[in-house]
Order: structure tokens, then C-alpha cells, then sequence
């Protein structure tokens, strides 16, 4: 049941994927018409709300899946060779998973979402050496606007969930190629398959 956690976590990226095309149909990416259309969804358009719910709590479980399936890798071992580079595909799939919450969370461009992209902004700023570039080029601005909610929808609909399909199709790649690894209960060490297949001898 702990391997069951890498597809439960694709599992929520489908899911999350197929709501969002469906909330893309009737959402409207500007300061005017985004928080109405929101609502549209929510109290007119028929199963919206449930739509909405799904995509916007299942973004939460989404990232907790995420989380426990690395910690499941970790526990296991299965970062160490020859899975090094999975491991570290499976960190940028993680970051690009908070990456869609920052991004997303913008979209209902009510008050909760504006200070909370404030704040999300204001930390980019303050990273090192490139922190202000990225947060100008977040915000798109001398303030947060319509050309804010343009870029993050953007980010959020096209650049992460492209970037994010790449990525897991090179993870399930290396998957199959590689194995997974045995509990540290088992007996066979992690990356045993590979110290047995020896070439023979000519």
C-alpha cells in the first residue's frame, strides 16, 4: 500500500487537471469580471460548486499526497542509487506543485487572494540575487492588477501543468526503468536487481 502513494498523487493531478479545463471554460481572467465569474460558477452553473470544491480542495490534497509520497521515497531509501535523478525530478515536481497553489490561489481575486498574493510577492522580492526580477515579473507592475491576474492565470494554465507533465512523464520513465525499491524490512537491499545483473564472463 505505501508504493500506492505515487499514483494516488497522479490520480489528484488528473483530477485537478479535468476540473480546471472544465472552470476555465466559464472563469474570466480579469480584475472586473473574475471574482462574478467565480460566483457564477459557484451558485449558477449546474454541479459548479462541486466542481469548484473539487479543484480547489483537491489542490490541497494534491500537495499532502505529494509530501507523502516523498516521505514514503525517503523512509524507503529508494533517493539513493541508482534512483538519484527521480528523486530530484519528483523536488521540482514538488515545487511546481506549490507553485500552481501560489498561482491559483490569485484566480477568485477577492480579498483574501490579493493580500495573500502580497504577501507571496513580497517574500519573492526579498529572495537573493534574483528575487526582485522575479517579483516584478510576477506582479507585471507598479502594483497588483489585471496584468497580475493575466500572468498567474497563465502560470497556472499553461506554463506549470506543461512543465509538470513533462516531468512526470521522465518520473514514470525512470520508473519502469529503474524498479521500486524494497521496504527496509525486506531483505532485498535497494538497488539490489542492479548488483546482481553482473555481465557474464566471456
Amino acid at each position: 500500500w505505501w508504493h500506492t502513494l505515487g499514483s494516488a498523487t497522479l490520480t489528484a493531478f488528473l483530477v485537478q487537471l479535468i476540473t480546471g479545463v472544465i472552470l476555465a471554460m466559464y472563469y474570466k481572467p480579469s480584475p472586473a469580471e473574475a471574482h462574478a465569474s467565480v460566483q457564477h460558477i459557484t451558485d449558477d452553473v449546474w454541479g459548479g460548486w462541486l466542481l469548484r470544491g473539487m479543484h480547489r480542495w483537491g489542490a490541497s490534497v494534491f500537495i499532502i499526497l505529494m509530501f507523502m509520497h516523498m516521505g514514503r521515497v525517503f523512509l524507503f531509501g529508494a533517493y539513493k542509487y541508482p534512483r538519484e535523478l527521480n528523486w530530484i525530478v519528483g523536488v521540482f515536481l514538488l515545487i511546481l506543485g506549490m507553485f500552481e497553489g501560489f498561482t491559483g490561489y490569485l484566480l477568485p481575486f477577492d480579498q483574501t487572494a490579493y493580500w495573500a498574493t502580497v504577501v507571496g510577492i513580497n517574500i519573492t522580492a526579498n529572495g537573493p540575487f534574483v528575487g526582485t526580477i522575479m517579483a516584478q515579473i510576477l506582479q507585471g507592475g507598479p502594483a497588483i492588477g489585471g496584468d497580475t491576474l493575466s500572468r498567474f492565470y497563465s502560470l497556472h494554465m499553461l506554463v506549470a501543468p506543461g512543465l509538470i507533465f513533462a516531468l512526470i512523464g521522465l518520473h514514470l520513465f525512470l520508473v519502469v526503468r529503474l524498479g521500486v525499491t524494497s521496504p527496509p524490512w525486506s531483505k532485498e537491499a535497494a538497488g539490489a536487481d542492479y548488483a546482481e545483473e553482473e555481465p557474464e564472463p566471456p
